[in-house]
């Protein structure tokens, strides 16, 4: 999917290795957000969220918000019921 909306390769592999200098910073705070709020149950310090609003508007910063749930939840139900991970 990543592919088809126009990531590099570089790009790929780089998130791949949970680093983001490939990206712009918009998007590198979003990673920062994600790898923030995906160890805990949302805990985010409130730097890493003024980070993050500073270049988004608040409606984007919900629509992050709720991707990085979304993708947090079938993560973790997919690890209980030990679902094996496809490519």
């Amino acid at each position: 999917m990543a592919r088809r909306q126009g990531a590099t390769e570089t790009q790929l592999s780089a998130v791949a290795d949970a680093r983001y200098e490939p990206f712009e910073e918009p998007w590198r705070a979003a990673f920062r957000y994600a790898d923030a709020m995906t160890p805990t149950p949302g805990i985010v310090s409130e730097t890493v969220f003024a980070e993050l609003a500073s270049h988004w508007t608040p409606r984007q910063v919900v629509e992050i918000t709720a991707v990085i749930c979304m993708y947090n939840f079938f993560n973790r139900f997919a690890h209980a019921l030990d679902v094996p991970i496809t490519k």
